[in-house]
């Protein structure tokens, strides 16, 4: 604890700790649409588009000025959105293709301007090379503050147009035919997106900027179904994820803090995947081996209710050579002992034979009978 404290205690780490967790939720709120809209790739194509930007905003300002970078990020990441949504509604390529072309084009150009700028030489270089893979050190208080604006102008559209929102991120095409502005509304959300990776250029940089927009979202789909959670969600995990990614650097000599957010990111997604309930691959596999135990029980249940129909005895014993028979292959013994164990059959003797025999008890003969009354029951024949 008091080393937490001396930490804390540097108004660096601080700054850049509130930073991360500020940039951690604006991109997973505004991340979350993104998912939703199913245009996991806007945020890579954004973040590559404001490459050229940050050249021509160095080239302008003749060195790392932060206001000319950021607004020549922002200009190029807009200009961007703009072309790519031209592309779909102009042509008849999807919006994965538009993104993928705005993506390459975008980032061609943006080569080629680093490239003059590193032939000029100078150790002006070295201040471009921050925002393309972030310093989290360089952050100042002053940026918080343009942060925070950012994140507050978002929020504020968000709650303003938040039915509008979600109607076009689920179902753009209703949307349009109800008569709402779709277009106007997918460009507000993309515009958000974009000022989000220009927030983003000094901690993680426009290289790592897509996977602070799209992990957090990602972790939360797998925990809920409804839009409010999920976008909450979602700005806490990346904040988390911000908030964890500098204290972790802070306390290791070397360690760039946006690769950490990202990772720390990636991890909850990993996470997630596994034991998120209904939707983890743990469930899933969980379910799955449940599923399969109840078609074996309620096959076993079936053949001895179908033994004690054929012999008109409610209480016919059969041992398992004949549920083998009837199977086609004889019934694990995990699945025996457990129908012992629910009380639907039990174990019996059949003198002369000193085989093990089972036969139904009245839960089981109930538990089949219901099992044959569904549609799918084991003992349903379905007409060819």
């Amino acid at each position: 604890m008091s080393a937490l404290a001396d930490l804390l205690s540097s108004g660096i780490v601080v700054t850049v700790l509130t930073g991360a967790a500020m940039l951690g939720a604006i991109s997973g709120m505004l991340g979350a649409f993104a998912v939703l809209r199913r245009q996991s790739l806007l945020g890579d194509a954004l973040s590559h588009a404001a490459l050229p930007g940050v050249c021509l905003g160095f080239l302008i300002a003749g060195g790392r000025d932060l206001g000319s970078v950021m607004l020549g990020a922002f200009a190029t990441g807009a200009l961007a959105a703009l072309v790519m949504m031209l592309i779909v509604r102009r042509t008849t390529l999807k919006t994965d293709a538009a993104l993928g072309i705005v993506l390459s084009v975008f980032f061609a150009v943006g080569i080629v301007l680093l490239t003059v700028i590193q032939t000029q030489g100078g150790a002006g270089n070295l201040g471009l090379m921050t925002f393309l893979f972030g310093q989290a050190a360089a952050i100042l208080r002053s940026d918080l503050w343009i942060m925070g604006g950012i994140g507050l102008g978002a929020l504020a559209l968000v709650l303003a147009f938040w039915k509008e929102f979600k109607l076009v991120s689920f179902d753009a095409d209703f949307a349009r035919a109800q008569g709402f502005p779709v277009t106007l509304l997918e460009a507000g959300l993309t515009v958000m997106v974009a000022l989000a990776i220009v927030a983003g250029l000094q901690l993680v940089g426009v290289v790592l900027m897509v996977a602070l927009l799209i992990a957090p979202a990602a972790a939360a789909r797998q925990w809920t179904n409804a839009l409010g959670p999920m976008v909450l969600l979602s700005a806490t995990i990346g904040a988390a994820s911000g908030a964890g990614g500098a204290l972790v650097s802070a306390t290791t000599r070397g360690l760039a803090t946006g690769p950490v957010v990202v990772l720390i990111a990636t991890g909850a997604v990993l996470v997630s995947l596994l034991i998120a309930p209904g939707r983890g691959l743990v469930w899933q596999a969980l379910a799955a081996r449940q599923a399969r135990a109840r078609i074996s029980d309620g096959r076993v249940l079936a053949t001895l209710r179908g033994f004690a129909q054929a012999h008109d005895d409610a209480g016919y014993p059969a041992e398992r050579g004949m549920l083998q028979t009837a199977l086609g292959a004889a019934p694990p013994g995990t699945r025996i002992a457990s129908l012992e164990r629910r009380g639907l059959i039990r174990s019996v003797t059949h003198p002369p034979e000193t085989t093990p025999h089972w036969e139904l008890t009245q839960a089981g003969h109930a538990e089949a009978e219901s099992l044959a009354g569904q549609p799918d029951g084991p003992e349903q024949e379905r007409e060819p």
